[in-house]
């Protein structure tokens, strides 16, 4: 499983679980510091105790000036050695010869410290050092005689403890302290996780990004103004589009929608609660037509939305074939579809088949998530990758197949041609389809749809398998107020397609056999230059 796709609960866990490690990590390393430092304190006030103590021994006075003293003085002073519990004792003459220490073949040679300089100048101190048995701190007492002169000078060293050492004695309070905050970290997390994933509708982040992506290529193609709003009146959601039609520039969410457009009267739907359609407003220079909703869940208002158009430059008609309908209607789609989805997997819940849930979510949201990401990818306006998507919902709920092509792409529009025209020209054609395969009795009813692009052409196909059309109307189609759809048709669609074509100096060919199905394929030259010269033969 990858992490995308690993459920919330375990990341929560698992990255809980590691900040509690990390946690105990860094207290522990600061512990162990501080027993040591405090441990390194206490053996070097120690050390100077018994150093002075030895110091102080009358007979080690007479017998330090005595060739070969160390025969009195060695045992004297490993007794005392013993009985404090330090790693060694040496004293030394002001020569540096060691008359105790408790290697007994050291006794009378030199010794060639590096930190002893000071403790013959009458000196007390103590120092840190590493030696063969490992770091020891060691204390530096001056021997004086009677009359005040140093003699000799007394060394105590006693080992500090290793990390190692440390931790075994500590194993106990380090695993109580791992399995308290190991338990209470993970309780946490896993209930917190829980919570979120009421909160979020048993979703995983995965398929919250997967809908936000889809909602917001389905806002950003719609030909119509979308406004939203909380139940504050902040904006929090904008479409392009609603910018264009009010003349708005830059971002506006999370805004109050009253100071960035006045006369909207969403506040308005807020108190009321009630919708209003069809409304005509002035917004600043715009006229527009708009319809305005309040957003409710379990029976509270937490929102409202507002759909305009521009009634200046946008008519019905043209609603229709841009297929801004369709949008709205694949919107209605989309949320009914993914309640059913939510209401099955959460049904799998409570009948306790967990593995059937998860194999629920898995398979229907790989197959979305993959169309998303290829149209996405594949298209360079959210208009033609929204108009798509709703198409291939639009499909599902008649019970329809729509395929789009694999090796569909479009990253530039040929000359003379913008995103409007693509969304016109698939709009019309895949509706026509849809019309087609009404009535029709057919265990399998499939559109397939493909949009190809290179440096020389770009071509753009629909196929069905409806009712076709007659061989003697194949010629009559495009013209303008022809129709096969009798009082519900126009005559106007494919007209306005063949009118595109001709501006985009394209070919348009329609295959169709009766009963059988239909294909329209329609071509567009990438270099306009050449194919004007062409067509004008100069």
């Amino acid at each position: 499983m990858s992490l995308k796709r690993m459920p919330i609960r375990w990341k929560i866990t698992i990255l809980s679980f590691g900040m509690v490690l990390f946690t105990v990590l860094i207290g522990g390393i600061i512990i162990i510091g501080n027993t040591i430092a405090s441990k390194e304190e206490s053996l070097g006030d120690r050390a100077l105790v018994i150093g002075r103590t030895v110091a102080n021994l009358p007979a080690l006075k007479q017998n330090l000036a005595e060739s070969e003293g160390w025969e009195t003085i060695n045992p004297m002073v490993e007794r005392i050695r013993t009985i404090n519990s330090s790693d060694y004792i040496v004293v030394l003459d002001m020569n540096r010869i060691r008359y105790s220490h408790p290697v007994e073949d050291k006794l009378g040679t030199l010794s060639s410290g590096k930190d002893e300089g000071p403790a013959f100048a009458e000196h007390s101190y103590t120092s840190k050092a590493e030696g063969e048995l490992g770091v020891a701190v060691r204390a530096f007492v001056p021997v004086m005689d009677d009359e005040h002169e140093q003699i000799g000078v007394v060394i105590v060293g006693n080992l500090l403890p290793s990390v190692p050492s440390i931790l075994l004695a500590l194993k106990n309070e380090i695993l109580l302290v791992l399995v308290l905050t190991s338990l209470f970290g993970v309780s946490g997390s896993w209930l917190l996780a829980r919570h979120l994933k009421k909160q979020t509708f048993q979703l995983e982040p995965h398929e919250i990004v997967q809908l936000l992506v889809e909602r917001t290529a389905m806002f950003q193609a719609m030909n119509e103004g979308i406004i939203a709003v909380d139940n504050e009146g902040t904006i929090t959601i904008m479409n392009e589009k609603a910018k264009s039609i009010l003349g708005l520039k830059g971002h506006h969410l999370n805004q109050p929608v009253r100071e960035v457009v006045p006369d909207i009267g969403l506040d308005d739907v807020l108190y009321s609660e009630k919708a209003v359609h069809n409304e005509e407003l002035r917004l600043g220079s715009a006229l527009v037509l708009s319809t305005k909703v309040p957003v409710r869940v379990d029976d509270e208002t937490i929102g409202a939305v507002i759909i305009f158009q521009d009634r200046t430059d946008v008519t019905q008609l043209a609603e229709e074939l841009t297929g801004v309908k369709a949008f709205v209607e694949a919107l209605r789609v989309q949320n009914h579809e993914h309640l059913n989805k939510l209401h099955t997997i959460a049904g799998l819940i409570q009948l306790d088949q967990n593995d059937q849930a998860l194999t629920f979510v898995f398979e229907t949201s790989e197959k979305q998530e993959r169309l998303s990401r290829f149209l996405i990818k594949n298209f360079k306006d959210y208009s033609l990758s929204g108009l798509l998507l709703s198409k291939v919902s639009r499909g599902k709920e008649l019970g329809i197949e729509v395929e789009i092509d694999d090796q569909s792409r479009l990253n530039q529009y040929p000359p003379l041609l913008d995103q409007h025209d693509f969304v016109l020209i698939l709009g019309n054609l895949v509706e026509n389809a849809f019309h087609a395969l009404e009535g029709v009795d057919r265990e399998e009813k499939w559109i397939d749809v493909s949009v190809y692009q290179d440096d020389h052409v770009c071509t753009i196909s629909v196929e069905d398998n409806g009712q076709g059309i007659p061989s003697y109307w194949t010629d009559k189609v495009l013209e303008k107020g022809f129709t096969t759809k009798g009082e519900n048709g126009s005559g106007i669609g494919l007209h306005l397609v063949k009118r595109i074509v001709d501006k985009g100096l394209g070919e348009v060919e329609i295959i169709s056999d009766e009963g059988e199905g239909t294909s329209v394929m329609i071509t567009f030259p990438m270099r306009w230059e050449e194919e004007r010269e062409h067509a004008t033969g100069h």
